[in-house]
């Protein structure tokens, strides 16, 4: 009877989850979108609340004090030793199926929530995440000067300062016993050694893909499964190490996300080794493009000669009637015409550089002005007299010049044969 007589609020606008208050992205990575955020009565089916710290560091806590918690408080946590300082990122019944996808099976890894934080908590808060770069900085000094194989990659203090986490990648087991002791000594707080992965190293720095969006290991993904190779094998995609890498140097995530439909879609192809033999010749296949349920065939083995794409439905087809013995006249069928049409072209004709404006040749002016046709010294005075001397040897006039030849020198008269006078004598 009390539960029938209890109401229950009716959430609108920015309180029934359009904004930060339920299902907004916020700052925080590996947010949830909380689908059931306007349900009534789902933040009060259960006291477990998803509390998220640094990065992608999150914690399943129960609000044994029943506190009105929503999306985007921060409270203080239970800790050991002390507290921390987290954000609240979902509430109500999502909650059980994250506890289930992140394997806690013991009771005892789901603490309690202290309270709301306070001015003192936080300021506190600040002070430690202030000093974690300079930790970082030193602590890989240290790590260098011991000569150890590892790398660290993100150092994040306690809420309350009391603790530090270390997280680092290696490719092999590191003895970092002694390591411990200098960060212990060095920092005056309780260390914690945390070994990741270079995916996991990714999600926690960030940053955006070859996509343009943000990458997937720091937005929503929470488990990282196995890619190989295979999967860019099925999808038809180049074996190309660096277009195949993501952020983190691995194999892309994304690899993955599509393979099933591709492994799917491909069972309604036929096998690449038969070959279709026609009345023509024999095709061999060239590529086949699965989502669209096309093939194309060549008649070399090895190049693309006379290419010819026909549906996966048709080559069976063919198939068929090879093992029966009878060979069709062409790849096509007779209702169907032999070349596909293709896209037009519209700017087949026209020339790639008709919008190129033409350079027009500017004039080169003589630098100097005036000045500088004048003879600097004697000896350029003298050479200038020289070549404006004629062929007959007399000064003051110049010579004219060949259109053809270089400028400065003189034209050379061509030798015309001498008409013989009409006084003088005809040689016999």
């Amino acid at each position: 009877m009390e539960d029938k007589q209890k109401t229950y609020e009716i959430r609108t606008g920015c309180d029934r989850g359009l904004c930060c208050a339920a299902i907004g992205r916020q700052d925080r990575q590996l947010n949830t979108y909380d689908w059931l955020a306007d349900v009534p009565g789902n933040a009060e089916s259960t006291d477990l609340v998803e509390v998220q710290f640094k990065h992608t560091r999150k914690g399943y806590y129960h609000n044994v004090n029943g506190l009105p918690l929503k999306k985007g408080d921060v409270v203080a946590v239970e800790a050991s030793p002390g507290h921390d300082i987290g954000v609240v990122t979902l509430t109500g019944r999502l909650v059980k199926l994250q506890i289930k996808k992140a394997n806690l099976k013991s009771a005892d890894d789901i603490k309690r929530i202290y309270r709301l934080a306070r001015q003192v908590d936080m300021d506190k808060y600040r002070e430690a995440k202030a000093r974690e770069h300079e930790t970082m900085i030193e602590s890989r000094e240290i790590a260098k000067r011991l000569g150890l194989q590892m790398k660290i990659g993100d150092v994040e203090y306690q809420g309350d300062g009391q603790k530090a986490i270390f997280y680092y990648i290696a490719d092999e087991r590191v003895d970092f016993r002694q390591l411990i002791k200098d960060l212990a000594a060095a920092f005056h707080v309780r260390i914690e050694m945390k070994q990741i992965g270079a995916r996991q190293e990714a999600g926690r720095i960030g940053g955006t893909g070859p996509c343009g969006r943000e990458l997937c290991c720091a937005t929503w993904m929470k488990n990282f499964v196995s890619v190989s190779t295979g999967a860019a094998r099925y999808q038809d995609i180049s074996l190309n190490p660096q277009k195949l890498a993501g952020m983190c140097a691995k194999l892309k995530c994304c690899l993955n996300y599509e393979v099933d439909d591709y492994i799917e879609a491909g069972k309604r192809f036929p096998s690449h080794e038969i070959v279709l033999q026609t009345l023509d010749s024999d095709y061999y296949m060239f590529k086949k493009d699965i989502l669209a349920g096309v093939i194309t065939y060549s008649t070399d083995k090895r190049l693309a000669a006379n290419l010819e794409t026909i549906t996966a439905e048709r080559a069976k087809e063919i198939i068929e009637m090879n093992r029966k013995g009878e060979k069709p006249e062409s790849l096509h069928s007779e209702d169907r015409p032999k070349q596909q049409e293709g896209p037009v072209d519209l700017l087949a004709g026209d020339s790639i550089t008709r919008f190129d404006k033409a350079k027009k040749k500017k004039k080169k002016k003589p630098q100097g002005g005036q000045n500088a046709q004048r003879p600097q010294n004697n000896q350029d005075a003298s050479k200038s007299q020289e070549g404006a001397q004629g062929q007959d040897g007399h000064k003051g006039h110049e010579a004219p010049r060949n259109q053809d030849g270089p400028k400065g020198q003189p034209r050379k008269k061509r030798n015309k044969p001498q008409e013989p006078r009409k006084d003088e004598p005809k040689e016999a």
